[in-house]
């Protein structure tokens, strides 16, 4: 009769798991080169950006400490009271109309594509095109399009015989700030549309199998079934399109320029910022009024984006 000896010391480990263990500090180490880049061109600017908002500047040169003064007179120093309602009444129409060009129009158009696979891919690489090049090449380039002379646009409308149309699309403060809210969802549409195609793809057929042999429609389906649970695509895209939004300044200062003309009818809190920081409102650089309005911007959107988060991530769905 044999016994079989049950082993209670501890097997000696080989050096392959120690030496993992050795190996996995170093690889902190990589993050350092980019965690020092964003330590000094987005960290370093943000604290600076706090600091100089409760201070009074002459020129480039800090002055004394005055507490909330800056704040409290970009809402009553006339005409900088009236410049800082007016950018955000236009920061707030571009985002409410870049919402429907990107994120309404961007799930219809994706839906589309869903359901209908031909040419897919040539029509997925047509939308996302425009987004190859930079803001500012397209802001110069539908700034030709649109230009009342020349421009291509109103010459297509008057051999249309709809040149009753044709019009200085961004000369007259009734039309500027909408035709660059249209450039602005042209050039941002084919992202949007690939995020929703992709959380579309993303969903199990046989929830559409089903759905369909209970007689559904397609608008049913597109109502009841597609749009709920795309639901986190519809986060990111309607985060995303407040913050570029709110933060915009290259289109706008490429097509209508730093004033956002006419009449500042284009104006956002990005080109009043720019203004305030560097001398283009009133002839003096005031550091200490465009910091208050940068820091007042960043809390601003940070907190609306934390409650748009809350908002979609409150009622998960699941399939």
């Amino acid at each position: 009769m044999t016994t079989t000896r049950l082993e209670t010391e501890p097997r000696p480990r080989t050096g392959r798991g120690s030496a993992r263990r050795g190996m996995s500090w170093w690889v902190h180490l990589f993050v350092i080169p980019a965690l020092l880049v964003y330590a000094v061109f987005v960290l370093y600017p943000v604290i600076l950006t706090l600091f100089n908002s409760f201070f009074a500047f002459e020129g480039l040169k800090r002055g004394a400490w005055i507490g909330f003064d800056n704040f409290t007179a970009l809402f009553t120093t006339p005409p900088l009271d009236t410049r800082v309602w007016n950018a955000l009444g236009n920061n707030i129409q571009i985002f409410v109309l870049s919402f429907a060009l990107q994120c309404v129009v961007g799930f219809l158009v994706a839906s589309l594509l869903y359901q209908y696979r031909g040419g897919r891919e040539i029509f997925k690489a047509a939308y996302f095109l425009p987004r190859l090049l930079s803001l500012i090449v397209i802001g110069f380039l539908w700034q030709i399009i649109f230009s009342p002379n020349v421009g291509a646009l109103n010459q297509f409308l008057e051999a249309a015989g709809l040149g009753a149309l044709a019009q200085n699309w961004l000369g007259s403060p009734s039309t500027a700030l909408y035709t660059v809210i249209f450039v602005e969802g042209w050039y941002r549409l084919g992202f949007s549309i690939l995020v929703f195609l992709a959380s579309m793809q993303a969903i199990p057929g046989a929830i559409f199998e089903a759905a369909r042999l209970d007689g559904a429609s397609r608008v049913r389906l597109l109502w009841y079934f597609m749009l709920p649970l795309t639901r986190p695509a519809w986060m990111i895209l309607t985060v995303l399109t407040f913050i570029a939004s709110f933060e915009m300044f290259d289109l706008v200062y490429a097509m209508q320029g730093v004033t956002g003309s006419p009449f500042y009818s284009s104006d956002t809190l990005g080109l009043l910022f720019y203004r305030l920081a560097f001398g283009g409102e009133g002839g003096t650089a005031a550091i200490g009024l465009g910091s208050a309005l940068a820091l007042m911007l960043i809390v601003g959107m940070a907190l609306i984006s934390g409650l748009m988060v809350f908002f979609f991530t409150r009622k998960r769905v699941e399939w």
